[in-house]
């Protein structure tokens, strides 16, 4: 049976001594009847997924909308010419995460991490992280499960889609999973792991979805980024020791009480928000005419 809340998968770390990631996995093994070496071979293809679309990413494709494209490699060329306040990683992760949301509204393979509208978020810091500390497969693939057990609460406990909740559904959701699996990279436990994701969430939270043109573009793409950023310092704050007061699942449960308030004009239907906007409804316009 799918776990409905963190409180369930770390309650089971503590009576059994086993780590996030390694509860999560025999969960798996359970409910899809595979054995430990078949889950993980699943979840290695599922990473190696990521690393081939940030490695086929081309800097001169652009969208069929013209929308996108381009901003990985304009991203790439600050890095190289020092002209980011915020350091090498944190650039990388950016260039990463806007490379992966140019490649999905590219209509390249991507993985969707729920979502596909989020999928830069989770590669953009683990691969990021891999290749700045070194990690090994295995490494990755155990932070994988314990994003993965986190995204299997929130789908559980609200929702992942943006026409459900809003974008605090998807990049929101896409966020707290990379959190907590950055946490876990860093040395957290399963209290800090389910606080970086918490924090996580709670950053994001009322989060709408306003696709301009109905396309997953604009401002998809670069709502990534902040995923992947907010993701980051999420998971320093939790391994720093610092907690949610509200406690996660409590969290997870607020997301989908504002997602279900969120008017239908502000949940993927490109009718409010940024759709709205004098220039949102030009481009609108102009790819209706188009």
């Amino acid at each position: 049976m799918s776990f409905r809340s963190l409180k369930e998968i770390i309650k089971q770390c503590d009576e059994q001594q086993k780590p996030f990631w390694k509860v999560v996995l025999e969960e798996d093994m359970e409910e899809r009847m595979v054995t430990a070496e078949e889950s993980m071979a699943k979840m290695e293809q599922l990473y190696q997924a990521m690393k081939n679309a940030d490695a086929s990413y081309e800097k001169s494709l652009k969208s069929a909308s013209n929308l996108v494209g381009g901003d990985g490699e304009r991203m790439n060329r600050a890095i190289l010419e020092n002209k980011t306040l915020s350091g090498p990683f944190i650039g990388e992760v950016i260039a990463k995460a806007l490379k992966m949301g140019e490649s999905n509204a590219c209509m390249k393979k991507i993985v969707a991490a729920p979502t596909a509208g989020s999928c830069g978020v989770i590669p953009a810091v683990l691969l990021s992280y891999e290749e700045k500390y070194h990690a090994t497969m295995q490494q990755m693939i155990e932070a994988l499960y314990v994003a993965s057990g986190i995204g299997e609460v929130i789908a559980a406990r609200a929702f992942l889609a943006g026409a459900a909740g809003g974008c605090q559904a998807e990049i929101g959701s896409a966020s707290a999973m990379a959190a907590g699996a950055l946490a876990f990279l860093n040395g957290g436990g399963q209290e800090s792991i389910a606080h970086a994701a918490a924090m996580s969430l709670k950053n994001l939270l009322g989060l709408v979805c306003d696709t301009v043109g109905g396309l997953v573009e604009v401002p998809c793409v670069k709502r990534n980024v902040v995923g992947a950023v907010n993701a980051i310092a999420s998971a320093d704050m939790a391994v720093a020791g610092i907690r949610s007061q509200i406690p996660p699942d409590e969290v997870i449960d607020a997301m989908r009480e504002i997602g279900e308030a969120l008017p239908r004009s502000l949940r993927e239907t490109g009718e409010g928000g940024l759709a709205a906007t004098p220039t949102g409804q030009e481009i609108m316009n102009r790819l209706f005419r188009e």
